[in-house]
């Protein structure tokens, strides 16, 4: 599929189940967003923990009340049952399944959550001449679960995780100039450098994504990821919690300079 697809034709495409991979470098300059959906009960306190973590969790978008599943601020005709190429269902915590659809599953307390995602800032990278090397390799974006610990908010608590993109030590010092200004997309890194620092033991083996190459001169950069709240729901437990599978966002028909705050 055509990469400069706008984001309704994806979305679109995601619906009719003609679109199944991961959305890294499609529908490019428009921001594309992770999810997490909750029963209304736990919805103040995953609100709150958000809050407290706006580096991971950057609220882009929300539904407007429980039960509505179509996030218009976000674009045309968004139905966050469908318009997800692969989402992760969670029952008290565990992972169950993974669906294309979750229609069967919504209800009228639902209450979704739309956050940042780093995809969007991979362009203003890609612009600037750098290299994004899950990009270049045709994979998905390597994430890891770190010892950086979350701020609690009531029930949700957990470490951050973070995405990794292989640069350049003049390049990485580069990356995070152009990502400080998207703090709505995660902003600059937390850490380039020795993955053991922040807890990661084997950089070869990511805990979601893909693994990509790491080349002779080159250092690990690591930002927040929108995967953390995966870890906070698995601590929490609610009842029945669906999140996007990693890699499989939301696309919108925002675009990405809306975000830039210089």
């Amino acid at each position: 599929m055509d990469a400069n697809i706008s984001p309704y034709e994806l979305r679109q495409a995601i619906r009719r189940g003609d679109f199944t991979t991961n959305t890294s470098g499609y529908a490019q300059g428009f921001v594309q967003g992770n999810l997490a959906i909750m029963p209304k009960e736990w919805a103040n306190e995953f609100l709150q923990f958000c809050q407290l973590n706006p580096k991971p969790c950057p609220i882009v978008g929300m539904s407007a009340s429980p039960g509505d599943y179509m996030i218009n601020t976000l674009g045309k005709d968004i139905d966050i049952r469908t318009d997800i190429p692969k989402y992760r269902v969670y029952r008290d915590g565990q992972l169950t399944e993974e669906v294309a659809d979750i229609t069967s599953l919504w209800t009228d307390d639902m209450v979704a959550f739309v956050l940042g995602c780093s995809f969007s800032f991979e362009e203003a990278l890609i612009a600037d001449g750098l290299e994004v090397r899950n990009i270049t390799e045709g994979v998905n974006v390597p994430m890891y679960r770190t010892n950086i610990e979350c701020q609690s908010a009531g029930r949700f608590s957990g470490t951050t995780v973070v995405s990794m993109r292989p640069m350049k030590p003049k390049d990485a010092i580069r990356a995070i100039q152009i990502c400080t200004r998207f703090p709505s997309v995660h902003g600059a890194p937390l850490h380039f450098g020795d993955p053991a620092e922040i807890g990661i033991s084997d950089i070869a083996t990511p805990d979601f994504g893909d693994a990509v190459t790491i080349n002779p001169g080159e250092v690990p950069v690591f930002w927040a990821c929108g995967v953390t709240p995966q870890v906070a729901i698995e601590a929490a437990r609610p009842p029945l919690c669906i999140t996007h599978s990693p890699g499989h966002m939301l696309v919108s028909d925002v675009p990405n300079s809306r975000l830039a705050i210089l």
